[in-house]
């Protein structure tokens, strides 16, 4: 009888324990101060600007890159490792801005041989990454091309960063949301022009993720207002690299500071 007791204890423990692991396996709590305290609204096309500076002044963003580090994504389930992965993605870009200060642009970190993209990024589950590793090696296989609107690359013409964590529980919907908000964006997501369907470059460039979905337009159709049947001639809005960076005078910002 104990010793059922204690199989059955034993059992219920290691749940607990698992469970717990995967609940810390990411610190979204001190990744969200960070959104809350360091990003703000902006009127530009970035949407969301992020205070690089305010965060190079602070430690805010060191429990964040620790979680990262120590967490194992092999632990988690499908929806917890994309999470995981989008947030590892976006962290380590504000992280790599605020570390290296480029002046324009994010793309002033690499060079025509080595872009930014191939440059280690920071180090997630105990190894080094990099950018292009996480988007092209990592996210792009699993086969959810709302993905590309939840990575953002710290430019004005990327989706804008949403200001909390993107979360195993919610992850569908929050995907979801992030997408509608970036195509609803008039100025870098989708415009319509008479017989013309204006969109991110993102949609030319990773055309080919969006082919399941019944190509490009097939995908956008649910989120725009379009009639069904029209099948718009698709063109393309250029592309800002520029910072998605926050004015030190914004209002929003310093009203919480």
């Amino acid at each position: 009888m104990r010793r059922g007791i204690a199989a059955v204890f034993g059992v219920a423990l290691g749940l607990l324990v698992s469970g717990a692991v995967r609940a810390a396996c990411f610190d979204e709590a001190a990744w969200n101060g960070v959104l809350q305290r360091y990003t703000a609204p902006v009127p530009e096309v970035a949407a969301v600007g992020v205070d690089y500076a305010g965060l190079r002044r602070s430690r805010a963003l060191a429990p964040v890159l620790s979680s990262l580090e120590s967490c194992r994504p092999e632990s988690l389930d499908a929806d917890g490792r994309m999470a995981l992965w989008i947030n590892a993605y976006n962290v380590l870009v504000v992280e790599m801005v605020v570390r290296e200060r480029p002046k324009k642009s994010i793309r002033d970190l690499g060079s025509l041989l080595r872009p930014v993209w191939k440059r280690p990024a920071g180090r997630v589950g105990g190894r080094a990454v990099t950018l292009h590793q996480i988007e092209h090696q990592i996210l792009r296989p699993l086969g959810d091309p709302r993905i590309h609107g939840a990575m953002v690359c710290a430019s004005q013409s990327c989706p804008s960063l949403r200001r909390e964590p993107f979360s195993a529980a919610r992850l569908d919907a929050q995907l979801d949301d992030q997408m509608r908000s970036f195509l609803a964006d008039r100025r870098k997501g989708a415009r319509l022009e008479g017989g013309r369907l204006r969109l991110s470059k993102i949609f030319d460039w990773f055309e080919q993720d969006f082919r399941a979905a019944g190509g490009v337009v097939a995908f956008v159709r649910p989120y725009l207002d379009f009639e069904p049947g029209a099948k718009p001639k698709l063109i393309w809005f250029d592309y800002d690299w520029s910072l998605n960076v926050l004015s030190g005078g914004n209002s929003a910002l310093q009203s919480r500071q």
